[in-house]
């Protein structure tokens, strides 16, 4: 299915800039870009607040929304956002979370885990088990119910989602409500799905900026079939938390995304699958602002609600 009318006239808008490839651009440059990139504003909040998470011997940043509402202990999410590993932050995603909040009724804290190249795998990993273990820990602190804490992200924030879930399981607790799956990264690049092929360019993100980003958060070919980097690979998937996966049918990530939803259903874990035909990779960041995304972030509002029984 061809992308939907509505998404092609932006994703064309945007290639009349003529930005250069992201292939082109060091780091620091493809940051600026991202930072810079418009976005629609996200929903009010009762309360935003900067905290610092300790990982390892320093620590990292994160925001906490509040939504309004009744309720002194709400359900938890921790947001994991994307970009390669190598860009966006808080701000840029500060309109997804924002949304989040709002529509679900709960707690979400933003990880700001430090990025690739100065940063390689498996720093990001180590780094947001680290921030689902502190939420956890101090889940009374922030007004959060321990009981409904679920993991959440997008793209290389995916990724870095199922990798969680898998380490949770694997490496002692605590123990997750669900985890949420927007068309994640699953794979290594060299694995050859056939949707890298098919939407190389032209779709958003090409199979050149999925290259880009593999090269510097984990340059060594050899690294990136650990499951850690390409939880696809994992042994079993057996045993992890209610997953919600959600893939963009015009997405060169589309396919691992998929196949790694066939493996969560083969493996028993209770699943909430669909493809979105005719959306594009990095929809979830234009609710608000184009009417098609409205279905996609629906979808996962409703998903969080009924995992937390609101």
């Amino acid at each position: 299915m061809p992308l939907h009318p509505e998404i092609a006239a932006d994703l064309a808008r945007a290639a009349a800039r003529g930005e250069p490839p992201l292939k082109d651009l060091s780091a620091e440059a493809g940051r600026a870009r991202a930072e810079a990139e418009p976005r629609a504003a996200g929903a009010p909040v009762k309360a935003v607040e900067t905290i610092a998470i300790p990982v390892g011997s320093g620590a990292i940043k994160a925001r906490v929304y509040r939504p309004f509402g009744e309720g002194d202990i709400l359900p938890g999410i921790v947001y994991i956002h994307g970009g390669g590993w190598v860009l966006c932050s808080l701000d840029t995603h500060d309109n997804v979370c924002r949304n989040l909040c709002a529509s679900v009724g709960a707690v979400v804290v933003s990880v700001d885990y430090r990025m690739a190249p100065e940063h390689r795998f498996p720093v990001a990993s180590d780094d947001c088990l680290a921030a689902v273990r502190w939420v956890a820990a101090h889940a009374g602190d922030l007004s959060i119910d321990p009981a409904k804490l679920i993991v959440g992200g997008d793209s290389a924030g995916g990724n870095l989602t199922a990798v969680t879930a898998l380490r949770i399981r694997d490496e002692g607790g605590p123990t997750l409500a669900g985890q949420m799956l927007i068309y994640p990264v699953t794979d290594d690049i060299a694995a050859g799905h056939p949707s890298y092929s098919e939407f190389a360019e032209g779709f958003g993100l090409t199979a050149d900026d999925m290259a880009w980003f593999w090269d510097h958060y984990v340059p060594d070919p050899a690294d990136r079939t650990h499951p850690h980097a390409s939880p696809l690979r994992a042994e079993t998937l057996a045993g992890l938390p209610p997953a919600l996966l959600l893939t963009a049918g015009c997405d060169v990530l589309r396919d691992e995304g998929e196949a790694y939803a066939g493996r969560l259903a083969a493996a028993g874990v209770t699943l909430d699958f669909r493809r979105y035909e005719g959306l594009h990779h990095g929809c979830a960041g234009d609710y608000g602002r184009l009417k098609a995304v409205a279905p996609f972030f629906d979808h996962i509002v409703t998903w969080a609600r009924a995992i937390f029984r609101l």
